[in-house]
């Protein structure tokens, strides 16, 4: 196997893994509150799971700043800012979490004011919000780990952490509800110790691996004014990127539940495809980061090259296999997800929107992670900006005369308009990080 492509798997492959656990913590909340005797009970953790999702997402940056400023610093072999790049990413992800905690009640209050959840599952959803918002440090502080693991060519650790946080929720919330008679607070409970068991598995690997860059950690430089401020230039342009994200993304969820519980249920079932396929992709795309990022350190041209073309032969062949896979089977998955045979009927019409997403999508997961790398965040949210007004221009445009159609498609531009900006854009990044 080439070189290249090694390296890249080396970094996609646990990338991968670690992607498709997340979404496990949830699911088995659900489904150990699914036995409980009430819906209102799987409601309050949908509830406050969306919360915490959405905090979470939007404070993403602290992963991806630090993920392609440490890969950089790692390709110029600069052992004290690698150091100084980890504390300072967990210790303002540590500053945000003390914000959450101390401004939880006003968070709680607003949330419930847009959601507007029944009385029953408020109650609950109160008593699981309050718990979980202790879990704030050991989140952001993670993010900041894992970006920078991801930096220092290391998504094994990641994974690592992802996969011991899974097994301690199930442990834990089982054994909370089953032998203690707990519920929706014994499940909050189990989530908030695996939060902090991934935390200490993550700083555990780090003194197991990282030990030995303990004498680097020295506080002059940590403060510096010309790094704090590239430190959050960088991080703001993600943050304001992600705005944007999700701004389109809770629009979609929006937009079709406003259309019919048939409509939001066929478009909830067909976005899965579409999480799938990132789940995939994001693999490849901190990837992209490490080593663009790594090489950009190094003054390596040939090789961050080399990577791009590399990486864009991956995402093709991906981008083939997932069309194929889902033009194939993708309505027996369906199946799987529901036994409503109106919904499935429904999501017929707008099936053929679905396997056009691995095409539309490809080129923007692949830019974004190289972007990242190279710190190039102003032009990644500028095409995210652009792109998120080309949705709604779209989807207002046509919405009246197309309905669900008019959203599918507006998601479509979205998702290459993205792509698209990106590669005209990665001329100037490329000259910019080699000048």
């Amino acid at each position: 196997m080439n070189p290249i492509d090694r390296q890249i798997l080396q970094i996609a492959l646990p990338s991968i893994v670690s992607n498709i656990t997340v979404p496990l913590l949830g699911l088995i909340d659900v489904a150990i509150v699914g036995h409980l005797g009430s819906p209102a009970y799987i409601g309050a953790i949908a509830v406050g799971g969306m919360l915490f999702n959405i905090i979470y997402w939007i404070f993403g940056f602290l992963r991806m700043g630090t993920s392609g400023m440490t890969s950089q610093a790692y390709g110029k072999r600069d052992l004290p800012e690698i150091v100084r790049l980890l504390i300072r990413s967990v210790g303002i992800g540590l500053a945000v979490a003390l914000c959450l905690i101390l401004l939880q009640v006003p968070i709680r209050q607003a949330a419930f004011q847009i959601i507007r959840p029944t009385e029953e599952v408020r109650e609950m959803a109160t008593l699981y919000f309050h718990i979980c918002i202790w879990g704030a440090p050991a989140m952001l502080g993670l993010y900041g780990l894992s970006g920078w693991y991801i930096g220092m060519q290391n998504s094994r650790i990641p994974m690592y952490i992802a996969i011991t946080q899974n097994i301690v929720n199930i442990m834990a919330s089982l054994s909370l509800v089953c032998f203690f008679g707990m519920k929706v607070e014994g499940v909050a409970l189990g989530t908030l110790i695996a939060q902090y068991a991934g935390l200490l598995m993550g700083l555990v690997l780090w003194m197991n691996r990282y030990g030995k860059l303990k004498k680097y950690i020295v506080w002059k430089g940590v403060l510096q004014k010309e790094a704090m401020i590239r430190f959050f230039q960088v991080n703001r342009d993600i943050f304001l990127r992600t705005l944007c994200l999700v701004a389109v993304t809770l629009f979609f969820t929006s937009a079709g539940a406003s259309q019919g519980e048939i409509i939001l249920a066929v478009n909830t079932l067909l976005m899965q495809l579409f999480t799938l396929f990132s789940y995939v992709m994001d693999g490849f795309a901190y990837a992209g980061e490490a080593l663009s990022g790594r090489y950009i350190g190094a003054r390596n041209r040939k090789a961050f090259t080399d990577t791009v073309r590399h990486l864009f032969i991956w995402g093709a062949g991906l981008t083939v296999l997932f069309t194929l896979v889902y033009a194939s089977g993708g309505n027996a998955f369906l199946a799987l997800l529901t036994d409503d045979r109106n919904v499935i009927t429904a999501a017929d019409t707008y099936f053929y929107w679905a396997l056009a997403i691995p095409a539309a999508g490809i080129a923007a997961f692949i830019w974004d992670g190289i972007f990242i790398g190279a710190t190039a965040t102003r032009g990644m949210l500028l095409s995210m900006a652009a792109s998120a007004v080309s949705f709604f221009a779209v989807y207002y445009g046509f919405h009246t005369v197309l309905g669900n159609h008019a959203l599918w498609l507006a998601f479509l531009v979205y998702l290459s308009m993205r792509g698209a900006m990106q590669t005209l854009l990665s001329r100037k990044v490329m000259e910019k990080s080699f000048h």
